[in-house]
């Protein structure tokens, strides 16, 4: 692992304590140091605005990064001087934006999909059914768990997912028999990781670990698609189980969106991949 300068550590401190994923540190780290370094190491607490502006004028004009790039490393220095440095950044930069052309999306007709399913691997078949027929997003899809998946009413759980918000999306009927296959081989590697003695189990959200002791070693929190290897614990160095909460909602209306969707189950809503395969 990349050794980190003790400011650094200390943002990362800070953003773990407030309960950030581990991907929006990560993020939020690169484009600090990349702006601390383009800046020949300055403090950012000697900066402000103008280095700010001038930066992220370079991530356009030098480095031709896309407009959703520049708005990410726009973020991570905001939250840097509102949270660390603890001197907010104007509302009014004046930058030049990125106006890199997007690119049209490729969208694959249902012969189109049918043909792919039929010529991949089994290995990703699964994960690939889940996505096409649920509309999962790719982290998504690779953190279920499987706990999230509810066979009674075909349908499955996310959660976090954009925005963080929490959804619940019709599930296949043609992926049932793969999906139990699949637990049971999540199954066996819990069984060969609960022989480790240095096992300290799946990795869990926040502080659910301390409140439900056990469930990092149950088969219902274990990821769908885990890793073939255990992984460290960046908090706590523990071995744990990585992958390749309670619900909440803003409103009643949400809530009772999702309940009759439950109610309906996989009635209500028929998956895209049961249409190209009916």
């Amino acid at each position: 692992m990349k050794t980190r300068s003790p400011f650094l550590n200390y943002i990362a401190d800070y953003m773990l304590v407030r309960q950030y994923s581990l991907r929006t540190v990560d993020t939020y780290l690169k484009w600090i140091a990349s702006y601390i370094h383009f800046h020949d190491k300055r403090h950012p607490a000697s900066m402000g605005d103008n280095e700010v502006e001038y930066y992220l004028e370079h991530l356009a004009s030098k480095q031709n990064v896309a407009p959703r790039t520049q708005a990410t490393a726009l973020n991570s220095l905001s939250f840097l001087y509102k949270h660390i440095v603890k001197n907010e950044l104007s509302l009014n930069l004046n930058f030049a934006r990125s106006k890199k052309q997007a690119k049209l999306p490729v969208v694959m007709t249902p012969e189109e999909v049918k043909l792919l399913m039929t010529h991949l691997n089994k290995r990703y078949y699964l994960i690939a059914g889940l996505m096409y027929g649920s509309g999962l997003r790719v982290m998504e899809a690779v953190q279920l768990r499987v706990k999230d998946i509810d066979f009674d009413y075909k349908c499955i759980q996310i959660w976090n997912g954009k925005g963080n918000k929490h959804r619940i999306v019709t599930l296949a009927t043609e992926l049932i028999p793969m999906l139990r296959n699949q637990i049971l081989h999540v199954d066996d590697y819990l069984k060969l990781d609960l022989n480790n003695p240095e096992y300290a189990g799946v990795w869990m959200p926040y502080a659910l670990t301390k409140k439900y002791p056990s469930a990092a070693k149950s088969l219902a929190w274990q990821y769908l698609f885990p890793s073939h290897i255990l992984s460290k614990d960046p908090q706590s160095g523990a071995d744990i189980r990585t992958v390749q909460a309670q619900l909440g909602h803003s409103d009643v209306k949400t809530t009772q969106i999702y309940t009759h969707v439950l109610q309906q189950g996989a009635n209500g809503v028929v998956s895209p991949l049961s249409k190209i395969f009916s």
